[in-house]
């Protein structure tokens, strides 16, 4: 059994295909924003609050995650949701870019359901790498129909 970062629990017969861990901090690739958004992390630290998130795809099932923390180690919270296929309108994935419209492409996940849009920053990750997340997210929610 995967022992994951984000402490989901593989089914019996499930794997895992990517386990990706959201950026909540940072807003886009782009180096200024990423050192806004270290020392905001930092500050935050500094003060013990900590939140950390996850989206984990299975051959079988999506699952968003985000822990939050407090005093660097009191569990505060825990929102686990299980994504269902049937409320996933549309997945997909938005390249731009970040610094002065040409330079640092970020690459972001996003799907649409019928109550939320959800949007990933994907880390270090080309064309193909965005492409094989969102194939791999698509295929697990069109297997569990």
């Amino acid at each position: 059994m995967a022992n994951l970062k984000s402490g989901l629990i593989l089914g019996e017969d499930e794997h895992l295909v990517v386990e990706l861990e959201a950026e909540l901090w940072a807003a886009s690739s782009n180096p200024i924003a990423q050192l806004i958004g270290a020392v905001v992390k930092f500050l935050n630290l500094l003060l013990g609050n900590k939140r950390q998130g996850y989206v984990v795809i299975t051959d079988k099932r999506v699952v968003e995650i985000i822990q939050f923390k407090a005093l660097w180690v009191l569990n505060t919270g825990k929102n686990v949701k299980y994504l269902l296929p049937s409320s996933v309108k549309e997945v997909g994935y938005i390249k731009e870019g970040t610094c002065c419209g040409c330079f640092c492409q970020s690459y972001n996940l996003y799907y649409d359901a019928f109550t939320q849009r959800t949007s990933v920053l994907l880390k270090d990750v080309d064309e193909a790498g965005a492409q094989k997340v969102v194939d791999a997210f698509y295929k697990a929610i069109s297997a569990a129909q």
